[in-house]
């Protein structure tokens, strides 16, 4: 997975007041639902309330702003990887939203696998399990849930405003999976007898 997204703005979407240094900012990745493309907005936490985005919100993080320092290069936050939003929506700074759990879980589990991210066992409460991240060594504590078809099911929404889903028919009805078994004998056909 991976996405070009704008950089972090400097501005409140909502009301268009510059952020100070320290303010609580939420940033939200939006699927446009006439264009499928994932844009970012970023909002004061006071002015929440007032953000509707035309689309689907895949995910957010509330975060402290920092203005960008001289030098810093911003090409690098220019690409969404699985890998960049597991690290921003699981760092300790960031207040993970409930409804962002079960994508953080599901990142996790995707970096994991490709090795990007290795199981160090589990928070003493035992509700978190933690990973240490490959390239900086740092540890990040992800709720700990069952990866269940269920789970699979109630996260698919979050991931196709993410990575898109398929395209629905002009019509908008649901299109019915059809079953095409290869190589299956042909049924007989079986006449009637003329009279």
């Amino acid at each position: 997975m991976e996405l070009n997204l704008q950089p972090m703005a400097t501005t409140c979407f909502v009301t268009g007041k510059t952020f100070d240094e320290g303010e609580r900012v939420i940033s939200f990745l939006v699927r446009n639902a006439s264009s499928d493309e994932v844009m970012r907005y970023d909002v004061l936490e006071t002015s929440r309330e007032g953000f509707s985005p035309s689309g689907i919100i895949a995910c957010s993080w509330a975060h402290p702003y920092k203005p960008k320092k001289v030098g810093e290069n911003p090409e690098r936050e220019l690409k969404l990887t699985a890998e960049n939003l597991f690290v921003t929506l699981a760092d300790p700074a960031v207040e993970l939203a409930p409804e962002n759990e079960r994508l953080v879980q599901f990142l996790a589990l995707m970096l994991e696998r490709k090795k990007l991210l290795r199981p160090k066992g589990r928070a003493a409460d035992g509700a978190r399990n933690l990973y240490e991240h490959a390239k900086t060594k740092l540890i990040y504590a992800v709720p700990a849930g069952e990866l269940n078809p269920e789970f699979f099911i109630s996260i698919q929404e979050q991931l196709s405003a993410l990575v898109g889903g398929p395209k629905k028919p002009a019509d908008g009805k649901p299109v019915e999976p059809t079953a095409v078994v290869a190589d299956a004998p042909a049924e007989p056909v079986v006449e009637a007898p003329n009279p």
